[in-house]
């Protein structure tokens, strides 16, 4: 899952984003409603936190516009102001769901998650394919009935994996959905975490390499 993390408490925004890391999100963060739409412009994301009272372009402006655009990203506004009048409001805008501060970081990331499997197309809380079962609430991995310990970035790779259904996806897919903004495209960091990522879940393969094209579950090679 790729989020969008914009909020100008910086050390709020960084503490959040780098909680969602662990939990294997590809995550982008910034400060400012000018940031925001910058983002939201180039990279398409599944989930965007907004703090509605961001200098420059606030929340609500982004949210509208992420709304206008039908790019599917679901929306969760951040705001101090809890009363019923201001959650309708940011409803109207297009959010998906409303966070009022302070708030308790577990409830947030269930929140994320949920309207991550909200997106279009719509991802099932439970991934399985040839004996590989990926549980995205209680990031866990098993194969056979083995748990598997993969690290962040392994288990991100194999979440996009598992969604593509037997599809094959670039290494390039991999890297934009994986990593965040700051990830170098002219690495082989895609190729080394397949590689780490195949020895960990053994025999039989399951991730198959198409030349020149990708990666997908299943198929020969």
């Amino acid at each position: 899952m790729r989020v969008l993390v914009a909020d100008d408490e910086r050390l709020l925004a960084d503490t959040v984003a780098e909680g969602l890391r662990r939990l294997s999100m590809a995550v982008d963060v910034c400060y400012d409603g000018y940031g925001a739409f910058e983002r939201v412009g180039v990279n398409r994301y599944d989930v965007a936190v907004l703090d509605r009272d961001m200098p420059g372009h606030t929340g609500d402006e982004v949210c509208r516009s992420l709304a206008e655009s039908g790019s599917g990203t679901r929306v969760l506004l951040l705001t101090a102001a809890a009363g019923i009048r201001d959650r309708v409001e940011g409803l109207g805008l297009g959010a998906d769901d409303y966070l009022t501060k302070p708030f308790a970081f577990a409830e947030l990331v269930a929140r994320v998650q949920a309207l991550g499997r909200r997106s279009a197309p719509a991802v099932p809380p439970v991934l399985e394919a040839q004996g590989v079962r990926l549980d995205v609430a209680r990031h866990t991995v098993t194969r056979g009935g083995r748990p598997v310990n993969l690290s962040p970035k392994e288990f991100a790779v194999l979440h996009v994996l598992l969604r593509a259904e037997g599809r094959v996806v670039s290494a390039e897919d991999l890297l934009e959905q994986a990593w965040d903004e700051f990830a170098d495209p002219f690495t082989n960091v895609v190729r080394v975490t397949v590689m780490t990522l195949r020895k960990k879940l053994g025999s039989p393969q399951i991730i198959h390499t198409v030349p020149r094209t990708g990666y997908r579950i299943g198929g020969a090679e």
